[in-house]
C-alpha cells in the first residue's frame, strides 16, 4: 500500500472545517512573532512597555477597522511576542472593496478568501512588516510566525472571559504559555 501520509513539513489547518470566516462573527485572535522572539517591547511591573515596533503594531491593528467598514475591533493587547485581539466582522465588505481584496487575494494565496478573517489578519501582518521595513525597524529578521490562532466567540459569557484575559494578560506575563525570558 502506498504511503499517503503528508510530508513532514506539511501543516494542518487549525481552522474549523466548513466554517465561512467571511460571515458575520466575533473572533478572538492571537498573532505571534517568528520563533516567539520578544520584538514589541517588555513587561515592566505588570504593564506592557512598547518599543518602536510595538507602536507600529498598535497603529496597524487600529488601521484594520479604519480600512474596512465591515470590521470592528474590540479589546486587544500587544505583548512582547504576540498580540491578542477581538475582531468583529459585521458582514460582507462593500463591492468596490471586494474587487480590491479579490485582486490581493489572488496574489497571496489560492485558499485565502477576500473579506475573511484570514485576509484581515494577513493584511495586518503584511502592513506591519512593510512599515517596519520602510522605517528600518527590526527588519533584519522575519517578524511574524506563519498563520495565527483564532477562536470563534459564540456567546457573551465567552466574550467577557476573553476580554478579562486580554486585560489581565500583561500582569500574568510570567504565567503566559507564550512567555519567554
Amino acid at each position: 500500500m502506498p504511503n499517503i501520509s503528508p510530508p513532514r513539513n506539511a501543516r494542518r489547518s487549525v481552522r474549523l472545517r466548513g466554517y465561512d470566516y467571511r460571515q458575520a462573527g466575533v473572533y478572538f485572535v492571537t498573532v505571534c512573532t517568528h520563533r516567539k522572539i520578544k520584538a514589541f517591547g517588555n513587561i515592566s511591573q505588570g504593564e506592557m512597555v512598547l518599543n518602536e515596533l510595538g507602536h507600529v503594531v498598535i497603529a496597524e491593528w487600529q488601521h484594520v477597522a479604519e480600512a474596512r467598514e465591515n470590521v470592528q475591533l474590540d479589546l486587544y493587547v500587544v505583548m512582547p511576542n504576540h498580540l491578542h485581539g477581538v475582531i468583529v466582522i459585521d458582514g460582507t465588505p462593500d463591492p468596490d472593496l471586494c474587487e480590491v481584496l479579490q485582486t490581493i487575494q489572488q496574489k497571496q494565496s489560492a485558499t485565502l478568501q477576500a473579506g475573511s478573517l484570514g485576509a484581515v489578519v494577513g493584511h495586518f501582518k503584511a502592513a506591519v512588516s512593510r512599515r517596519a521595513k520602510r522605517a528600518n525597524i527590526g527588519c533584519q529578521r522575519k517578524i511574524w510566525q506563519r498563520s495565527y490562532y483564532e477562536h470563534i466567540i459564540r456567546n457573551e459569557k465567552s466574550l467577557n472571559e476573553i476580554r478579562r484575559y486580554i486585560i489581565e494578560n500583561p500582569g500574568r506575563w510570567s504565567e503566559d504559555t507564550l512567555y519567554v525570558e
